[in-house]
């Protein structure tokens, strides 16, 4: 186990938590709210927004409480899958019509936080 691989984990996770739950959160729903969306697609839109923040909030504390209390490091290795299942989802749509994320700091910041975390658990 390394406690700082861990813990950069867990910064990266906490960092996105601030960056897309409230600044990327700000812009993007001003975006969707002026476009001419149904108000449902607009509401789930919003939901699945925070639900990736919900995400970055559980890994950045599991990486946290795994960093102090090691003997429970098989808990990270869901959240080592689901990050780099999305970088690989960021690349893969990215490759095809959805250029733009290619642009976008998903695909870099989840593999990283993936990388880390396994890191510090193996």
């Amino acid at each position: 186990m390394d406690y700082w691989f861990l813990m950069i984990s867990a910064l990266v996770s906490f960092l996105g938590v601030l960056i897309h739950g409230i600044i990327g959160a700000g812009m993007y729903m001003g975006n969707i709210n002026k476009s001419d969306l149904e108000p449902l697609t607009k509401s789930l839109s919003l939901v699945s927004w925070h639900v990736f923040t919900i995400f970055l909030f559980t890994g950045g504390v599991t990486f946290t409480y795994i960093a102090y209390y090691p003997e429970f490091s098989i808990a990270a290795y869901p959240i080592i899958l689901i990050n780099i299942l999305g970088a690989a989802l960021f690349i893969l749509l990215g490759l095809g019509k959805h250029k733009v994320l290619l642009k976008m700091p998903g695909a870099l910041l989840m593999a990283m936080t993936a990388l880390f975390a396994y890191l510090g658990t193996n």
